[in-house]
């Protein structure tokens, strides 16, 4: 990306480097907003493979897969690269349309792709098979040289987790939850949800710890209240200067606020003194 954005005048390469940036930073928290960079990126440099590619990922995580496809296509003009085959794909089922999703599975660009693309092919695959109804086809698509290595890679959690949900699909419960535990053991960094998978087939329910305050006080509400009350006296303080401040004893229309009884007790206390 870099080397491409160097083709931009310095200012402009700066310009569309910052929103780049917010792109990536953002997919995953905030798809809409890094969506929203993308557009600006997609304006300052349209021309530039990576930020096509950026407007596209970022497209794709809004289910904007008309707009994504287009931009993915656009990218691969620019690069002649295969490696966004399987998310075009993905696309395409996003679309409803998983019989095309398909027909790119078996395309020549599949075999041009690293092992990492061909896994994720597969899984494309395989989900567009569930889309048409086909759950063994999908059962079969899925198995791999790459499903059953003990050889644990980045893929590897992704790949038995959807074999584990498509034989739960399919009603084989207990090949399922030995999936889902395969799974757990090569999800280090807990990508995909499978111990809660495995809770909900063994039945297990997690209750929620939290301690309530003792005679069902609500701090909260006790806060609240305060918050309402100090807000409530500083805007009586407040109204209360306006209106001294507003009226002017040389003013004919001019009528003094009234005294408090308290306030007159006082006020004669201090004359005594």
């Amino acid at each position: 990306m870099r080397q491409e954005l160097l083709s931009l005048p310095k200012g402009l390469a700066e310009e569309v480097s910052k929103n780049l940036v917010m792109v990536a930073r953002l997919i995953d928290e905030d798809p809409e907003q890094a969506y929203a960079y993308s557009r600006i990126a997609l304006r300052l440099a349209s021309r530039v493979a990576a930020v096509r590619e950026a407007a596209g990922f970022a497209a794709y995580a809004t289910q904007k897969y008309s707009e994504a496809l287009a931009e993915f296509r656009a990218a691969k003009r620019m690069t002649g690269s295969v490696e966004l085959w399987p998310v075009m794909a993905d696309c395409e089922r996003g679309l409803g349309r998983p019989e095309r999703a398909l027909a790119m599975a078996g395309e020549p660009e599949v075999q041009k792709l690293d092992k990492a693309g061909q896994v994720e092919m597969r899984l494309v695959a395989a989900g567009a098979r569930r889309d048409q109804g086909q759950l063994d086809a999908a059962i079969v698509t899925l198995q791999s040289p790459e499903l059953a290595s003990n050889s644990v890679q980045p893929w590897t959690a992704r790949l038995r987790y959807a074999y584990a949900d498509a034989l739960l699909a399919a009603g084989r419960e207990d090949e399922a939850r030995e999936w889902f535990a395969k799974t757990l053991e090569a999800d280090k960094d807990g990508a995909t949800d499978a111990s809660d998978r495995l809770a909900e087939i063994d039945g297990v329910e997690f209750v929620d710890a939290a301690v309530e305050p003792a005679d069902d006080v609500d701090l909260d509400d006790e806060d609240e209240d305060e918050e309402d009350e100090d807000a409530a006296e500083i805007a009586a303080a407040e109204r209360a200067a306006d209106v001294t401040e507003y009226y002017d004893e040389d003013d004919e229309e001019y009528e003094p606020l009234e005294q408090s009884a308290a306030d007159a007790d006082a006020e004669a206390e201090a004359d005594k003194g």
